[in-house]
């Protein structure tokens, strides 16, 4: 990707990979939540603390396959992804759930509508300058007290693949250190309250993954 692409550009890059890919993806990862025993135990503390009667959103949805755990365990999900072709996708597989077409640093919802938040590698895919917008955006659309939880990959690099489940894509993949994105989501309004981090799964990725559990203040 150009050094010189504007935030705009990359994410119109993401959201065409995305696109390209939206099928072959949620065929390879619609269900991978079976094999991540880590992840669903979060993601029930995460349910356990939202705030009630509110739903919760699943900020880069992708196939949906965390919306549907959400529901599945008596919370009212609602997924968000920046991909046309993923939100179809999910939709199909998920018909219960409710899913909309948006940008993490333009939620498509109300101020305060969520009770909580959950946001699975989605920062990996903004620019350094972008992520205060996007936290300030999950903190306008949360309830006072709701929980965030995020997680991303660790590390400085940028990984940038031209080629993903046999399609031509431009998506770039960040790397953050877990310091850098506590003291963002300080410096925004939340207050973290877990940090932990995990090796990667045999069939996944290989790299250090960081999952932080906040709250709006």
């Amino acid at each position: 990707m150009l050094s010189g692409m504007s935030d705009h550009g990359r994410r119109d890059g993401v959201r065409r990979s995305y696109d390209a890919v939206a099928e072959a993806y949620a065929a390879r990862f619609g269900d991978e939540l079976a094999g991540k025993p880590l992840d669903r135990a979060l993601l029930a503390a995460l349910a356990e603390q939202a705030v009630p009667d509110a739903p919760v959103a699943d900020l880069g949805c992708g196939p949906g396959h965390v919306a549907a755990w959400l529901a599945a365990h008596g919370m009212r999900a609602v997924g968000v992804d920046l991909s046309p072709a993923m939100v179809a996708a999910a939709a199909r597989a998920h018909p219960d759930v409710e899913f909309r077409e948006g940008d993490l640093v333009a939620l498509p919802a109300g101020d305060g509508e969520f009770g909580a938040a959950v946001a699975f590698y989605s920062i990996i895919h903004l620019g350094p300058g972008e992520l205060p917008a996007a936290f300030a955006e999950v903190r306008r659309t949360l309830l006072p007290g709701a929980p965030f939880l995020l997680s991303f990959h660790i590390g400085t690099e940028v990984r940038h693949l031209a080629e993903w489940l046999d399609q031509k894509v431009d998506v770039d993949f960040r790397f953050y250190q877990p310091d850098h994105i506590i003291g963002l989501l300080a410096d925004t309004g939340f207050a973290v309250q877990m940090w932990m981090e995990r090796v990667n799964h045999p069939a996944e990725v290989e790299t250090c993954r960081a999952y932080l559990l906040a709250h709006r203040q």
